[in-house]
């Protein structure tokens, strides 16, 4: 028969699952577990007290205590340290909890239950203990790492698929199940502060040098998981690097030095190289790129967006989580609002990335920054509403004052802010919502990221594109006279452009090749333009007067930015698909020709520019734009008649350069023009506005046009003279290689960059006369104004002699289609604007025009301007017409010789003082008092609004008839007439009266 085994006490199996736990015993037996220390100090302690010599609940942190005291230094090497122990007390804990799970007596399980838990909490408390207070237990291996060893747990907890990091980690070293969550759950934050802070400047540390291509997705997991718990987020904000402080703060410090500062730096974007992280992402993808596979660039391209991608989403959570937390949301308003107002200098053109943080991380801000904007990203939600404009004005938090206005000056904005100033501005931080704040603190980092890091992109590839050029000259010299100098030179300059262009596909692989990050950043804009409409009542026309104010008073970046933002779009194939652009076109429309709301003229000529990238054959989205331009009710009622106004406006910008940049935003408006004409709903609303606006801004509108095409044309003729003195002096080799080789580089790259001023002259004049061919088609009577026809016709001429006259051989070049000059089509194109301009002169004023220009006119250049046309085969009735106004205008020249004879001496005061030619309708300026032929003052008034004689200002209607002084030029020319017909008859006369003696034939035949 059997015995039973004898059943253990509680007590005994109590001492038997402490012992495990703890790997410690009270009494001297010999164990075969070399792991189980003998506490013999403690062993009589308890004797001593007449306790048994069994471990208990009681006896625990006692001998937990003696344990972790325990000098392993002269004793079991095998013995673990503090930390390493702790963690596998719960660790054992854990797993003695499982098997008591299994136990079928339930006293005796719910004893054990509480013992284990008990073991439990106390090993995460005395972790807690031994991290804020390291000396307090010996510890062997503390010296060899200065990370916390809580990292590589954590670490492990948060790890995936990518590989853990090796240094300053416990490699391997799992936390057991729920050990982590209980140390940093069940807490107060003092117990925390020290053992959170160093693991914020560990993980700070591990990512401060990382690149896109680094590991720090680890740490942003880690990052995530300890501000998941209430502590961890507390101890991140209230971290003394959460926002640096000090008297040398700024951008470029925060970045480096606050805790969420070196993740945000994490980038694939081209860096200072002593802040650039690492691996080097342009070196390591993109070095000699164009040796290549495409498949490698897309792949690296495919790599670069995902993992950026990560860490702006990861990132996001970081600001959500403490965002939503109200014990912290005001610490992270705070550090952005930091970060935003001490990189306020990254809008300047120049930035100093000493003081200035990296593109880099205010791109990456801007990613996180429309993240968190997505919830309120519906330009129709009512959620818009809590957007407060006051929140420009009286908000504290970032610093609007310094930034341009849309149109109120410093003063105006200043005066106006103190007359509407609200009592509570000193406590108005917290009437603002979250959505205001975010929407704001959103456009300022867009304006300081995304938006500079597109400038930056667009120098980056001027660069590139100055550096081919200066390569192509230098391999012209070398070609010309090899030396080693010029290939030195060569090698360098190739060099360089391998690290711009490395640098290019950098800025491609975060930015132009994301999609998604475009998209957002489009809806956070249609967002904007809704919002500021919304200050002025909505999307209507015409504008009220005056501007209000506080629209007026907004930054005019917010508007700058959207134009950039879709002009950079624009030109990213498919990067607009899906997006609903009617709100950006109504706000062009609304605001491209309205000086009074936004003063800017080179903003509102962005507009044109975003509208010249939506012109449906050249945007990639036809079906898309077309719409826009031809079945937009705005577009269909002001889009001409504003083009045409800012055509006129952009004349005076009050740069010094006003006088060369017009010519490139005219380029963008006669492009637009030319395809609007095309439109028959526009062609019709030209043709309305040029009748109605015909002595208005029509007028002015063919003034500049006029003034522009005789520039243009003037300019890249005498330069084609020039480039061919240049090229004969290159052609010359023996002479050419005797000059010194700095001499020839120079003169090489004069060639070039003549060559270039001619292509671009030449393509803006003849897109000029392309307008005045194809829209005198259609509408003649303002050009053949009193005020207009002669200005017109002088053009014509000029042009003609240029072309057919005597100096046309000099002008010949070797591949003029290269130098955009088409001199077949150009004649062509000016016959068409003569004919056009005869076929609507009902009042037959053209040709006496034509004759009176003294400069260019000769009968002899229409005789053989219109053999050039037959002999290219152009339209005999085109040509026919031609020859008949060649004709008419020789007659108006006889007429015009005997008119003058007639006329004889004509006094003074009867002259023009500008054209000395007889008045006919004469008018007193107003200021300096002289009298001038109105056609002239009015030619004059069209390009200039001002008295000619003293610069006073002057417009047509201030102008005061001389009606005196015209009753006597009529009587004047009557006088001469009546004197000449008198003559005539007298001579006729005595003609008669003198006969042959025989009286039947005159004497004088």
């Amino acid at each position: 028969m059997s015995t039973s085994k004898p059943q253990r006490s509680m007590s005994e199996i109590e001492d038997i699952i402490l012992k495990k736990i703890f790997l410690v015993t009270l009494t001297d037996s010999m164990t075969n577990d070399t792991r189980i220390i003998y506490l013999e100090m403690t062993s009589a302690e308890i004797l001593s007290e007449g306790h048994e010599l069994k471990l208990n609940i009681d006896l625990m942190e006692r001998v937990l205590v003696d344990r972790l005291s325990f000098n392993s230094s002269s004793n079991n090497s095998l013995i673990e340290p503090p930390f390493e122990y702790l963690v596998n007390v719960y660790r054992r804990a854990y797993d003695e909890g499982k098997k008591i799970a299994n136990m079928k007596d339930k006293t005796v399980k719910a004893r054990m239950e509480f013992v284990v838990n008990q073991a439990k909490k106390l090993a995460v408390s005395y972790v807690r203990i031994h991290l804020g207070n390291p000396d307090m237990f010996p510890d062997d291996t503390r010296t060899k790492s200065n990370v916390s060893p809580l990292l590589g747990l954590i670490f492990n907890e948060v790890s995936s698929s990518i590989d853990a990091f090796g240094n300053g980690t416990v490699s391997g070293a799992t936390a057991p199940p729920g050990f982590l969550d209980e140390l940093f759950r069940d807490t107060d934050y003092d117990s925390m502060e020290v053992i959170l802070k160093q693991l914020y400047e560990d993980l700070r540390g591990i990512v401060l040098k990382c690149s896109a291509l680094g590991n720090f997705q680890q740490p942003l997991r880690a990052l995530m998981y300890l501000i998941s718990f209430p502590v961890g987020a507390k101890g991140l904000v209230n971290h003394q690097w959460w926002i640096p402080k000090g008297a040398y703060l700024n951008g470029r410090v925060i970045e480096m030095t606050s805790i969420l500062g070196p993740f945000f730096h994490v980038s694939a974007l081209p860096d200072q190289s002593i802040f650039k992280g690492q691996p080097d992402v342009g070196q390591q993808c993109f070095s000699e790129s164009a040796t290549r596979r495409p498949a490698d660039l897309l792949s690296a391209f495919t790599t670069i967006k995902t993992v950026m991608n990560n860490l702006y989403d990861g990132l996001a959570e970081v600001l959500r989580l403490l965002l939503k937390n109200t014990s912290t949301r005001e610490n992270v308003l705070q550090y952005i609002a930091e970060v935003i107002n001490k990189n306020a200098s990254r809008a300047h053109i120049q930035v100093d990335p000493i003081s200035s943080a990296s593109s880099g991380m205010f791109v990456n801000l801007s990613a996180v920054m429309l993240r968190l904007c997505e919830p309120f990203l519906d330009a129709n939600s009512t959620k818009k509403d809590k957007i407060d404009p006051k929140y420009v004005f009286y908000g504290s938090r970032l610093d609007f004052k310094e930034l341009t206005a849309l149109h109120a000056s410093s003063e105006e904005v200043t005066s106006w802010l103190s007359n509407n100033n609200p009592s509570n501005t000193s406590s108005g931080e917290n009437n603002y919502s979250f959505i205001c704040e975010c929407f704001f603190m959103t456009a300022r980092v867009l304006n300081l990221g995304l938006l500079k890091a597109f400038s930056d992109f667009k120098h980056l590839v001027q660069d590139i594109s100055r550096s081919e050029d200066s390569l192509e000259t230098l391999k012209t010299m070398q070609e010309q006279s090899p030396s080693t100098r010029v290939q030195q030179e060569i090698a360098r300059v190739e060099k360089e452009i391998d690290s711009l262009t490395q640098e290019k596909l950098c800025y491609e692989a975060q930015i132009l090749r994301d999609g998604g990050l475009l998209q957002q950043a489009l809806s956070f804009y249609q967002l904007m333009v809704v919002w500021l409409v919304g200050r002025i009542g909505g999307f209507k026309m015409p504008l009220p007067q005056p501007c209000p104010m506080e629209f007026a008073c907004m930054p005019e970046h917010f508007v700058e930015d959207v134009m950039e933002l879709l002009i950079f779009a624009s030109r990213i194939p498919r990067a607009l698909d899906g997006v609903k652009l009617d709100e950006f076109m109504n706000f062009i429309i609304m605001f491209m020709a309205s000086p009074e709301y936004i003063r800017n003229p080179y903003l509102r000529a962005k507009m044109v520019e975003v509208l010249n990238c939506w012109i449906p054959r050249r945007s990639g989205s036809s079906s898309v734009t077309s719409s826009l331009f031809e079945g937009h009710q705005l577009s269909v009622q002001y889009l001409v008649k504003n083009l045409l106004k800012l055509y006129v406006d952009i004349e005076f910008t009050g740069s010094h350069t006003q006088f060369y940049d017009k010519f490139n935003i005219r380029h963008n408006i006669a492009e637009l023009l030319e395809y609007l004409w095309q439109v028959p709903v526009h062609q019709n609303a030209w043709k309305r506005i040029a009748k109605e606006e015909e002595k208005g801004v029509y007028l002015n509108f063919l003034n500049f046009l006029i003034n522009d095409s005789i520039f243009l044309l003037d300019e890249s003729l005498n330069k084609i003279l020039e480039l061919k003195e240049l090229e004969a002096e290159m052609s010359n080799t023996v002479e050419w290689e005797q000059r010194p080789a700095q001499e020839r580089q120079e003169r090489t790259r004069l060639f070039h960059s003549q060559e270039n001023i001619i292509r671009i002259d030449m393509k803006l004049a003849m897109e000029d006369v392309s307008m005045l061919a194809f829209s005198t088609e259609q509408i003649t009577a303002p050009f053949l104004l009193p005020e207009m026809v002669e200005r017109v016709a002088s053009m014509l001429n000029y042009f003609l002699l240029q072309l057919v006259g005597p100096q046309r051989k000099s002008l010949s070049l070797k591949d003029p289609e290269k130098y955009e000059f088409r001199p077949k089509q150009l004649l062509k194109q000016i016959v068409n604007i003569y004919v056009n301009l005869a076929r609507g002169d009902h009042e037959n004023i053209f040709p006496s025009a034509i004759t009176k220009d003294g400069r260019s006119y000769n009968d002899q250049l229409f005789t053989e301007a219109a053999n050039v046309l037959r002999r290219i085969g152009e339209d005999p009735r085109m040509i026919q017409a031609f020859d008949d106004l060649g004709n008419k205008a020789k007659a108006a020249a006889s007429e015009a010789m005997d008119a003058e004879a007639i006329l004889g001496d004509i006094p003074d005061e009867f002259l023009d003082p500008i054209q000395y030619t007889l008045m006919k309708d004469p008018v007193i300026l107003p200021s300096s008092r002289m009298v001038i032929d109105r056609p002239v003052i009015q030619r004059h008034l069209l390009s200039d609004p001002t008295d000619p004689f003293n610069r006073s200002h002057l417009t047509t209607d201030m102008l005061i008839p001389d009606t005196d002084l015209k009753q006597k030029i009529e009587e004047f020319v009557k006088s001469q007439q009546r004197k000449q017909h008198e003559d005539l008859s007298m001579q006729s006369n005595s003609k008669s009266s003198i006969l042959s003696p025989d009286g039947t034939r005159p004497l004088i035949d």
